[in-house]
C-alpha cells in the first residue's frame, strides 16, 4: 500500500473516533431500557456514523484506484505494479516490432574523407612465407572505425605584445581576444559542456565534477558550474521575454500546464506555456491565479489556450479556451472502474469517434466538418451529458452543513462537460486545435525528471536560472538546434534567436 495513503487512512480513523463518538455498552443498555424510541435514535446516530465512514472509505479507495491510465498521475507513481488494464488511444497496427519490410535501415556509413588512414602492409606470403614487399598491390580493401579522440583539455596561452613608441613615448599593448578577461579561465565550449550536463541532463554538481575528473583528468569546482549556468541564464533572459511576447500574440494554440517543484524546502510551481515552436517556463510560490498572473502570458492572451481544464484557467475570460480530452478519457476510465454508469463508456467512445472523424477530414484536405456532422455530434454530446446528469443529481445538503457542497466524481466531470462544452469540442470546431494537451505535458515532464535525478533547488535564483535555460533549450530543440550548440552560442554572447520572435518595445 502507498505509504501516504496508508497514513491518510490512519489519520482519518483517528479523526473519525474524535468527531463521531460511538456509544458505550452502558449507553446502549440504557437506550434499551428506555424503550423503542431511544433504540431507534441510537441506531439512527450509528447509521450517520456509518454513512460518514462509507464516504471516507470511498474517497480513500478512489485514491488507491487512481493510476497513470485513469487519472493525471504520472506513470512513475504506479510503482512496480503497473495498471492491469491499458485503455490507450493507440491501437495495435498488427505489425511486428522493429524495422518493417522495405525500410532502408540505419547504420554506420563509410565516409569519403576519413580523419586518419592507417595502411596495413603485407611483407610475406601467408602460405609459403615468400617476401612480397616489391610485389604490386592488386587492390585495397577498406574498413572504418569510429572512435573518440584523446579526451583532454587544451590550454591555449594568449600573449599580447607590449611596445614603447620611440617617437611619442606612449606604451601600446595589443588586445586580448574578446572574452579573455582573466589570467586563467575556461573557454565557452567547456563551460557550455558543464551547463549541458547540469541543466540539460540534470546531472548534480558533484557528479559533473566527477565526470570531468574521469574524462578530462581535471577537477571543476561547483562554483564554476553555477557561474556558467548563471552566465547562460543572463544571456538568454531577453530572449525569454521575447518568447513570452510571442506566446501572448501568436495565433497558434498555446498549451499551458503546471507542476510542483521544491525550492528551498518549500513547494513551488513551474508554469509552462508553449507551442510547436517555442516554450517558456516560470517558477512561482503559487499554483493558482497569482502564479499564473505573474507568469504573464495567459492573462494577456485572447487566442486559443489549451489546458487540462483546471478551474483557475477558466477565470481568464478573454482567452479562447480548449480543454484536454486525454484528461477526460482518463477520468471516464476511472469512473467506469469506480462509479460504473453506461454514459461514461459511451462518452469516451463518442469523443474518440469525433477525433477520428476530424482526422479523416484533415487527411482529405478539409478545413472543417460539414454543418450536419457538427449538429449531429453536438446533439449526441448533449444527450450523453443530459443522461449523466439525470443519474447524478445535485446531492442534498445535510442539515446544518455550510459551505461548498461536496459532489461525487461523476457529477464533477459532468458539470465541466456541460459548462465548458465549447472548450471540450474545440478540436472539432477548429482543426488547428489538437485533441489533447500532450505538448504541454511533454514540456513540463522535465520538472519531474529534474527532481528524480538531482533533487530540489536550494535557492530561488537556482530555480529561476533553471527555468530560463530550459525554456531556451526547449525552444532551440523545437527549431532544430541542438542543446549543446545553443549553449555554445549563448556562452559566446550570441544566443540562438528564432526568427519568428517579436522585438520587444523600447523602454522609455
Amino acid at each position: 500500500m502507498n505509504f501516504n495513503i496508508a497514513k491518510n487512512i490512519k489519520a482519518g480513523q483517528n479523526r473519525c473516533m474524535e468527531t463521531l463518538r460511538l456509544p458505550t455498552e452502558e449507553e446502549i443498555r440504557a437506550a434499551v431500557r428506555q424503550g423503542e424510541d431511544s433504540v431507534v435514535a441510537l441506531v439512527s446516530s450509528l447509521i450517520q456514523v456509518i454513512m460518514v465512514l462509507v464516504a471516507r472509505v470511498q474517497v480513500l479507495e478512489d485514491q488507491l484506484a487512481k493510476n497513470s491510465s485513469n487519472s493525471s498521475k504520472p506513470p512513475s507513481s504506479d510503482g512496480l505494479k503497473k495498471p492491469s488494464r491499458n485503455r490507450s488511444l493507440r491501437k495495435s497496427s498488427g505489425k511486428k516490432s522493429g524495422a518493417q519490410t522495405g525500410h532502408p535501415g540505419h547504420r554506420l556509413e563509410m565516409v569519403e574523407k576519413p580523419d586518419r588512414i592507417e595502411r596495413h602492409r603485407i611483407e610475406r606470403c601467408s602460405q609459403c612465407d615468400a617476401f612480397l614487399e616489391e610485389v604490386p598491390i592488386e587492390r585495397i580493401e577498406k574498413r572504418q572505425e569510429y572512435e573518440l579522440p584523446p579526451m583532454q583539455l587544451i590550454v591555449t596561452e594568449h600573449q599580447v605584445e607590449v611596445k614603447h613608441c620611440p617617437n611619442c613615448g606612449r606604451v601600446t599593448t595589443a588586445e586580448f581576444p574578446a572574452g579573455m578577461t582573466q589570467l586563467t579561465q575556461y573557454g565557452p565550449g567547456f563551460k557550455a559542456l558543464l551547463t549541458y550536463l547540469n541543466q540539460k541532463h540534470f546531472i548534480p554538481l558533484e557528479r559533473v565534477n566527477e565526470f570531468c575528473e574521469d574524462i578530462f583528468q581535471h577537477s571543476v569546482g561547483e562554483g564554476t558550474i553555477v557561474a556558467a549556468n548563471a552566465q547562460v541564464a543572463g544571456t538568454v533572459e531577453p530572449i525569454n521575454e521575447r518568447t513570452k511576447q510571442y506566446l501572448i500574440e501568436t495565433e497558434e494554440t498555446v498549451h499551458f500546464d503546471e507542476s510542483g517543484l521544491r525550492v528551498n524546502k518549500k513547494l513551488n510551481w513551474v508554469h509552462s506555456a508553449g507551442t510547436q515552436r517555442a516554450t517558456c517556463y516560470h517558477v512561482d510560490a503559487k499554483r493558482g491565479r497569482e502564479g499564473i498572473d505573474r507568469a504573464g502570458i495567459l492573462p494577456k492572451r485572447t487566442g486559443k489556450c489549451m489546458h487540462d481544464g483546471w478551474g483557475p484557467y477558466y477565470d481568464y475570460q478573454d482567452a479562447d479556451h480548449a480543454a484536454c480530452n486525454a484528461h477526460h478519457l482518463r477520468e471516464l476510465d476511472f469512473l467506469q472502474e469506480r462509479y460504473p454508469q453506461a454514459w461514461e463508456g459511451e462518452m469516451a467512445q463518442y469523443l474518440v469517434t469525433i477525433k477520428k472523424t476530424v482526422e479523416e477530414a484533415v487527411a482529405q484536405g478539409l478545413s472543417c466538418l460539414r454543418g450536419e456532422q457538427i449538429i449531429v455530434f453536438e446533439a449526441g454530446y448533449d444527450e450523453l451529458v443530459k443522461r449523466g446528469l439525470a443519474l447524478n443529481p445535485v446531492p442534498e445538503r445535510p442539515p446544518g452543513k455550510r459551505g461548498k457542497l461536496k459532489q461525487p466524481p461523476p457529477k464533477n466531470l459532468l458539470d465541466r462537460l456541460r459548462d465548458h462544452k465549447r472548450a471540450v469540442l474545440a478540436f472539432m470546431d477548429d482543426f488547428k486545435v489538437p485533441f489533447d494537451n500532450n505538448l504541454a505535458e511533454r514540456d513540463i515532464r522535465m520538472v519531474k525528471l529534474k527532481q528524480k535525478i538531482s533533487g530540489c533547488f536550494r535557492s530561488d535564483d537556482g530555480a529561476k536560472v533553471f527555468c530560463l535555460i530550459r525554456g531556451y533549450l526547449s525552444t532551440a530543440r523545437k527549431n532544430g538546434v541542438s542543446a549543446f550548440e545553443a549553449l555554445k552560442l549563448a556562452m559566446c554572447g550570441s544566443p540562438y534567436v528564432p526568427d519568428f520572435l517579436p522585438a520587444l518595445p523600447e523602454r522609455v
